[in-house]
């Protein structure tokens, strides 16, 4: 029997995870890239000696990296090496001081305990919870290919449900263990990434607490297209071919009416099964077009995590008061997320977030510069002009200058913008969005779009905006569990 083939469109890190259990099954891999590197978000550029990081910044839930790895033979280690960032990273708040957060849980807990008294005992029993909750949620619920409720029908996994305050939102949660604005903020600040305000993200989520404060904060040296580089290795050493450069234009179809060929501009590749984990939206309704799995009007119904406005800039001198990670909270943090996901307007008072990686790695900048990476929330399909980035670029460097005490801006040597026409462009995102699919209660599991075409039998999705959900570490699940299905359908 000849080997079966497999065409998986999109070289982020959902694809290039499919990409290598196929290949682990046996299956003949052909990954197609539109981008002219691998990465998808986590793509990277250098210029003047400076190395930037295009996307994900924050390396957590080691574990998931780990077991990736482990399921082919191997360890991170073979591909990048880890530094345990202490501390995990700093925050500004309204009183204008920097907090450094500190690495270690007994020095977390005394730092709650400045706060507010008895909270550092509280936190203890928060995390304690979280932990049951990453535990359960990543181990065993995100792991479902939310095809059927079924899945979820044991009478174990019925009682986690209920114990993991799915039911129950983050704010309320947050909330019945502590007061302090400043604490609440710095639990609160992993959801805002996760599309909703923490009144409508489910308690579920304390798990990304989990993550950040007993996990903790890691960075791969050379930074994060390290760990790009090292999945990329592993899929070729496994017998996947990447092509770069080619966006897929159209499927062609056999009389069963499953894709026998993938259509990239003039070139063709046959294939057995596709896994699409390029951009849902834009694979549904501009490549399948009359079997697409849904209307415009469920999109637009849809919830989405923000995009962002970013700045890459490369600074010909050291920057004191900055941490590798930096979150500026200086601002009102209710009011930033109400304009995001309820008025849907740029911010009038925005929060936003600094990194500095040559603080921990001398490679990513020239010596004696520095090398930043600013981000600012935003809503989802907002005009996008230079007009627009440039007045928020010179609100933040404003406050940045005023927070640090630094003279910033005259000392930046290079600069480039990325916001939403950007990610629309290089990625086909949908609205602009910057980290996917928002994690609601009526966006769980199967209430997801659906990790396999309704319509084409031989066709599957991963990534983003399907199942588990945004996020690098999701996004390495989503591979897998559609490589699962594709395996039990498919392998010879």
């Amino acid at each position: 029997m000849s080997q079966k083939k497999a065409v998986v469109i999109g070289a982020g890190f959902a694809g290039m995870s499919a990409a290598c259990y196929l290949a682990k099954d046996g299956f003949e891999v052909t990954v197609i890239e539109k981008n002219e590197m691998a990465g998808g978000r986590a793509r990277k550029f250098e210029v003047d000696g400076f190395l930037f990081d295009m996307g994900p910044s924050w390396y957590w839930m080691p574990d998931i990296f780990e077991k990736f790895f482990a399921d082919f033979g191997k360890n991170p280690s073979d591909y990048y090496q880890l530094k345990r960032l202490s501390p995990s990273y700093s925050v500004y708040f309204d009183d204008g001081k920097a907090v450094s957060i500190p690495s270690e849980i007994q020095d977390l807990k005394a730092l709650f305990e400045k706060y507010e008294k008895g909270s550092g005992e509280k936190l203890e029993q928060f995390l304690n919870d979280a932990a049951y909750k990453y535990n359960v949620g990543i181990n065993d619920l995100v792991q479902k290919p939310g095809l059927s409720l079924l899945e979820f029908a044991s009478i174990d996994l019925m009682k986690d449900v209920m114990r993991l305050n799915v039911f129950k939102s983050f704010h309320k949660h947050a909330r019945e263990y502590f007061s302090h604005p400043h604490l609440l903020q710095l639990l609160e600040f992993p959801v805002l990434f996760l599309g909703a305000t923490a009144q409508n993200t489910p308690a579920l989520y304390s798990l990304m607490n989990y993550a950040d404060m007993q996990l903790g904060t890691w960075y791969p040296m050379g930074g994060m297209f390290e760990v790009v580089n090292g999945m990329k290795d592993l899929a070729e050493s496994l017998g996947v071919k990447f092509i770069f450069n080619s966006a897929v234009t159209s499927f062609e179809y056999n009389a069963s009416g499953e894709i026998k060929n993938v259509i990239c501009n003039t070139k063709s590749f046959e294939t057995d099964v596709v896994i699409g984990s390029a951009d849902y939206n834009f694979l549904d309704t501009k490549i399948l077009k009359e079997k697409r799995n849904y209307s415009d009007k469920y999109w637009n119904n849809r919830t989405m995590a923000p995009s962002c406005l970013l700045f890459y800039l490369g600074i010909d001198k050291r920057i004191k008061n900055l941490e590798h990670h930096n979150l500026f909270f200086d601002k009102d943090f209710t009011k930033h997320a109400y304009e995001i996901y309820e008025e849907a307007k740029w911010p009038s008072d925005p929060l936003f977030y600094v990194c500095a990686p040559s603080k921990t790695d001398d490679t990513v900048a020239p010596k004696g510069k520095e090398n930043l990476f600013l981000l600012m929330p935003v809503a989802i399909g907002l005009e996008d002009n230079e007009h627009t980035r440039e007045k928020y670029y010179n609100l933040m460097m404003d406050r940045l200058e005023a927070l640090t005490g630094e003279k910033i801006r005259e000392h930046v040597i290079y600069k480039k913008s990325y916001a939403q026409s950007n990610f629309i462009g290089d990625y086909n995102s949908f609205k602009g969005n910057a980290y996917g699919l928002a994690n609601t209660l009526k966006q769980t599991a199967i209430l997801k779009p659906s990790i396999r075409s309704k319509k084409v039998r031989n066709l599957f999705f991963a990534g983003q905006l399907t199942v588990p959900g945004p996020g690098v570490p999701p996004s390495l699940i989503s591979g897998k569990i559609a490589a699962r299905l594709v395996s039990k359908e498919y392998k010879n």
